[in-house]
């Protein structure tokens, strides 16, 4: 019988598997380097970007808006690719670790943008093939390294599997909240500047990608399992299972479309017109949205261990009722969202901390429905389409963020045309829409049958002893 160098089986045991922690901390690495790039990318954009000349030459609010969501909605699109890559040919451990390589490359060319090489290629094309570079390493690799959590996992303790995915998405929040405090710092020192800012999220993701392959011994490498999986896709179960999670996707989708308006997006533009003074802190524009890291760092354990089972005494809070719950809480705080902007469209400048509140409300919802989608489309994925499915989970992000960039790209012909989005509009109307699909999505969530498929295990040392016999053959 063949043998492999690594393990291809979850093993059989009850407490944590030793892969997970090499996991987690190259996921709070690489989400370091992904967010911190990410808060600055706008503001950059916006304000920074110059042309092959060095003078400066910046986008409009309206076209950075939109090309932030592109980029944002290309990341996560991408992992189609990643995952027929992982789960045809590569497997996920090596699609991760080769395109992470990819990855470091895309933040080291954004880092370059603003030298004297970066100038002489233009900075404008340099901004799009960093971008390019981090979409094809960030996004190839999303859909694996979540199902490669799962993949660590079989019966003997899928107990813990909602908990790792809870530290799972716990270091991601602890890893973007450092950087989108440091480096919008980095951005706005003359000492420092674009190529710190985007510098330091490069050496992050080198970083994240050597602490991968340190873990590479300890970790489940479950095999490709060959193009076959696209014929299972096709096929009765395939096409029936897509069907029943795109009822629930279709509702993600809008909770996307407001959520990147958050991280970086249109949440930090309306900060340059707030009161930053808060509390003895005075905030940058970019580096407000680190609140959501951090409350989402307390929100876990809370509601982990002690909202959900709270909760579960009176009725069973499933996988399904937290989504529902996360979206009714994002549009709450839209509502929020909304009045801010209407007192600034009035002439005032609001106090940081009403969007602090809305943060509060936000991360609350996103706990409730990115945390348990995660969870959700793992479970929900035969063997041989997990990493497809994380792809799909992705791809509501990618369509949701389609929604603002698209608007954004249109408001001028829009208020030409006697539909004005500008301003409170603008945030009137996503706080409706998003209204609108949670109470469509409570009827239609009714309807949906869950089902969980895990990893086969190896055999437990009795199981081991007793096979010969099974087989009929006496041991020697």
């Amino acid at each position: 019988m063949a043998t492999t160098k690594y393990a291809t089986t979850p093993p059989n045991i009850s407490g944590m598997p030793p892969g997970v922690p090499f996991i987690i901390g190259n996921e709070g690495a690489e989400r370091f380097s992904f967010y911190g790039m990410r808060a600055i990318l706008i503001v950059f954009m916006t304000t920074y970007l110059k042309n092959h000349l060095g003078a400066l030459d910046p986008l409009s609010n309206n076209v950075a808006q939109g090309w932030f969501h592109q980029f944002v909605s290309a990341v996560y699109w991408m992992p189609f690719i990643g995952a027929i890559i992982a789960d045809g040919w590569l497997g996920k451990y090596k699609t991760i670790l080769y395109l992470s390589i990819v990855y470091c490359f895309g933040h080291f060319t954004l880092a370059l943008m603003d030298t004297s090489f970066g100038l002489q290629v233009g900075p404008r094309w340099m901004l799009a093939i960093g971008l390019l570079l981090i979409t094809i390493g960030a996004g190839g690799i999303k859909p694996c390294v979540s199902a490669n959590v799962g993949d660590q996992f079989g019966e003997s303790n899928k107990h813990l599997l909602s908990r790792v995915f809870g530290w799972f998405y716990f270091s991601i929040n602890l890893g973007s909240s450092f950087s989108i405090w440091l480096c919008p710092i980095l951005l706005n020192d003359p000492k420092w500047g674009p190529p710190y800012a985007f510098g330091l999220p490069g050496i992050l993701m080198a970083i994240a990608t050597l602490v991968f392959w340190l873990g590479r011994k300890k970790m489940v490498h479950v095999p490709p399992g060959g193009l076959g999986f696209l014929k299972d896709l096709k096929s009765k179960e395939g096409l029936s299972i897509l069907g029943r999670i795109w009822m629930i996707y279709a509702f993600t989708i809008i909770f996307w479309a407001l959520w990147d308006q958050s991280s970086g997006g249109e949440w930090t533009l309306q900060c340059q017109h707030l009161d930053l003074h808060f509390f003895g802190i005075i905030f940058l524009p970019e580096q407000v949205n680190v609140v959501n890291g951090i409350l989402i760092l307390v929100f876990i354990p809370l509601f982990n261990y002690w909202l959900y089972p709270f909760i579960s005494r009176f009725f069973p809070l499933t996988s399904l009722r937290k989504i529902g719950i996360g979206l009714f809480l994002t549009a709450l705080s839209f509502v929020v969202i909304w009045w801010i902007q209407l007192q600034i469209d009035h002439g005032a400048r609001p106090s940081v901390g009403w969007q602090l509140l809305a943060y509060i409300i936000l991360s609350a919802g996103e706990v409730m429905v990115s945390i348990t989608g995660l969870e959700f489309s793992y479970t929900q994925a035969p063997n041989r389409m997990k990493s497809l499915l994380m792809a799909m989970w992705l791809l509501s992000v990618a369509i949701g963020n389609q929604i603002p960039s698209l608007i954004s790209f249109l408001l001028p012909r829009l208020k030409a045309a006697g539909l004005n989005l500008e301003g409170a509009n603008y945030f009137r109307f996503f706080t409706l829409l998003m209204l609108g699909a949670s109470v469509i999505y409570v009827f239609v969530s009714r309807h949906y049958r869950e089902r969980t498929y895990l990893q086969s295990q190896e055999p437990t040392h009795d199981e081991k002893a007793t096979e010969p016999f099974l087989a009929g053959v006496t041991p020697t």
